[in-house]
C-alpha cells in the first residue's frame, strides 16, 4: 500500500482469494484488529491544524467529556470515499447523544494541500462536521497514523479506545460508538445500526472481481510502465504505447512529462492506456492550469463503454476535467472481466496522479 492506503476491505480480505492477498503487502491487518482495550494512549494535540472548517479551532482540553470520533481522510482517496457515506450517518445520528466526529483531512498530493480544493471536497460530499485541515501533516504525525482511512475512537477521559484501518467493519465501529456513549452515562443511545445507500464513488467495491491494484503514475511510485523508451523524467518526450499489454500494465502515447508525483500531457490527443482487472476504474486528475477545462473520451476495448460508463463519463465515454479529483470512468456490468481502458485527452495541460480501482 504506497502512501499507506489499505487496498482492501479488512474484514472482506479475510476470506478473499490468495491472489489479493499479494496486495496486503506489509500493511496486513491484525487478528486482534477490533479487540475493545481500555487505552491506546491519550489523545493528541491537534493545535497543528493549519485552519478549521465547519467550526472553531477545536482542542484535546474542549473535548473532554465528549466521545470523539477522529477520521483521516484526504479528498482524492476512493478507500475513504467508500467510507464517507457512514461517517456521514454516525454524525447525525449521535450528534445529540455526545458524539463529536471530526475529519482530519491529511493531504497526499500537492493539489490537496489547496484549502479551497478541501472546501470544495466539504460542499460536494455534504460534510457538515469539523474538519481540521492538516495540510503540513502534524495532526498525522502527532498520531503516528499511516492509512487513509483511519479512524480513532476516544472516550470522554481522552483515551484511544479503538482504531480501524481501512474500509468495512462498520457494524463493529457503529457497536462501539454505542458502547462509548453508554460508558459516558449520556442516557441510553440510541440501538440499531445506520442504513447507508451509497451511490457513484461510494459504492463499496467488488472485491470478487477486483484484480488489479492502485498505481501512482508519477516516477516516484509507478509500477509496470512500458511504452518505449521507458520513464523520461520531468522533460518533455513523446511516447509510444505497445500493441498489447499484460494485464495491470500501463503506458503512454504522446507528448507526457512524467514528474515525481504526476503526469502532464503537453500536447492535445495525448493517451493513457491501461490494461486492468476490476469492476470499476478511477483516475485522480485535473487541469494542471486552475480554471482550465479540458475534454477527454474513454474507450473500452476499443470501443465506447455504453452502459460500463463510469460516473462521470457518458454511454460514449465523453467528459470533462475541471477539478483536481477522483473521477469514476468505468463501471463495469457483470460479468466483470479484464479490458484495456483508454483515455485520450483532447485539449492539452491534462494532469493525472494516480488510477484505483473497485
Amino acid at each position: 500500500m504506497k502512501a499507506g492506503k489499505l487496498f482492501l476491505i479488512a474484514t472482506a480480505a479475510l476470506t478473499a482469494s490468495p491472489s489479493l492477498f499479494a496486495f496486503m503487502q506489509d500493511k496486513s491487518v491484525s487478528k486482534s484488529f477490533f479487540a475493545r482495550v481500555h487505552s491506546e494512549g491519550r489523545l493528541p494535540s491537534l493545535d497543528g491544524a493549519t485552519g478549521w472548517l465547519n467550526s472553531p479551532p477545536l482542542t484535546a482540553a474542549n473535548l473532554r467529556g465528549k466521545v470523539v470520533l477522529i477520521d483521516f481522510w484526504t479528498y482524492s482517496c476512493i478507500n475513504w470515499r467508500r467510507t464517507e457515506p457512514y461517517i456521514r450517518a454516525w454524525a447525525e445520528k449521535y450528534k445529540d447523544q455526545g458524539l463529536i466526529v471530526i475529519g482530519v483531512h491529511s493531504p497526499e498530493f500537492e493539489f490537496e494541500k489547496d484549502a479551497s480544493n478541501v472546501r470544495w471536497a466539504l460542499k460536494d460530499m455534504h460534510i457538515e462536521y469539523p474538519v481540521a485541515v492538516d495540510s503540513k501533516l502534524a495532526i498525522w504525525r502527532a498520531f503516528r497514523n499511516d492509512y487513509w482511512p483511519a479512524l480513532y475512537f476516544i472516550d470522554p477521559a481522552g483515551n484511544i479506545r479503538r482504531h480501524q484501518f481501512g474500509e468495512g467493519a462498520y457494524d463493529e465501529s457503529e457497536k462501539f460508538i454505542q458502547q462509548l456513549l453508554a460508558e459516558a452515562g449520556r442516557g441510553t443511545p440510541s440501538r440499531g445500526l445506520v442504513s447507508v445507500k451509497a451511490d457513484g464513488l461510494e459504492v463499496a467495491p467488488d472485491i470478487g472481481n477486483l484484480r488489479s491494484p492502485e498505481n501512482y503514475l508519477g516516477y516516484e511510485h509507478t509500477e509496470n510502465f512500458v511504452s518505449r523508451d521507458g520513464t523520461i523524467e520531468d522533460k518533455h518526450h513523446s511516447y509510444v504505447a505497445p500493441s498489447g499489454l499484460r494485464v495491470n500494465h500501463w503506458a503512454l502515447a504522446g507528448d507526457w512529462t512524467i514528474g515525481r508525483q504526476s503526469i502532464v500531457l503537453n500536447k492535445p490527443e495525448g493517451r493513457i492506456v491501461y490494461q486492468f482487472h476490476a469492476r470499476d476504474l478511477h483516475l485522480v486528475m485535473g487541469p494542471a492550469r486552475s480554471g482550465a477545462t479540458i475534454r477527454f473520451r474513454v474507450l473500452i476495448d476499443g470501443r465506447p463503454p455504453r452502459e460500463s460508463h463510469g460516473f462521470d463519463v457518458d454511454d460514449q465515454g465523453t467528459g470533462t476535467i475541471s477539478e483536481q479529483r477522483l473521477y469514476q470512468l468505468v463501471r463495469q456490468i457483470s460479468p466483470v472481466g479484464e479490458h484495456q481502458f483508454e483515455i485520450e485527452f483532447l485539449d492539452s495541460g491534462a494532469e493525472a496522479f494516480s488510477v484505483t480501482f473497485g
